[in-house]
């Protein structure tokens, strides 16, 4: 179990890794003025998203459900968890969010701001926060 626990925190910490900064490569995308430099930014949002960000993604939700399958008589009763899970699915639809945006730049589409894609970076801040508050203190 030890070991199940230790590769789902590496790929927890590789997850919000790549949504910590995918982000900030829109805000840096946005505020690019020429054509070669938002080439470059679509091939590392591309690769960011695709490469990190959905394998660890899929590790960490993989690897918390067979954490969760070594007891869940205990899980299924515990508030603690199901406040965290429900953080994680509005992570996993942020996630998806940014997946969106990767494509909106890749078609010349984006319509928002770097202000904006500033203030949206700072949303995963907030589950991270949130999510080992309840994993670590299990506050009920």
């Amino acid at each position: 179990m030890l070991w199940v626990k230790a590769f789902h925190l590496v790929a927890v910490v590789c997850w919000f890794a790549a949504l910590f900064y995918l982000p900030r490569l829109f805000v840096y995308h946005v505020d690019a003025t020429d054509a070669v430099s938002r080439d470059r930014f679509c091939i590392m949002e591309r690769r960011l998203y695709r490469g990190i960000a959905i394998p660890s993604m899929i590790a960490t939700v993989a690897l918390g459900i067979w954490l969760i399958s070594y007891n869940w008589a205990y899980y299924k009763t515990a508030g603690w968890l199901h406040a965290k899970l429900f953080f994680v699915v509005l992570l996993i639809g942020y996630h998806h969010i940014c997946g969106a945006y990767v494509r909106k730049f890749a078609a010349g589409t984006n319509t928002k701001s770097g202000r904006y894609f500033r203030i949206f970076n700072e949303l995963p801040v907030i589950a991270l926060v949130v999510i080992v508050i309840l994993a670590v203190v299990r506050p009920f």
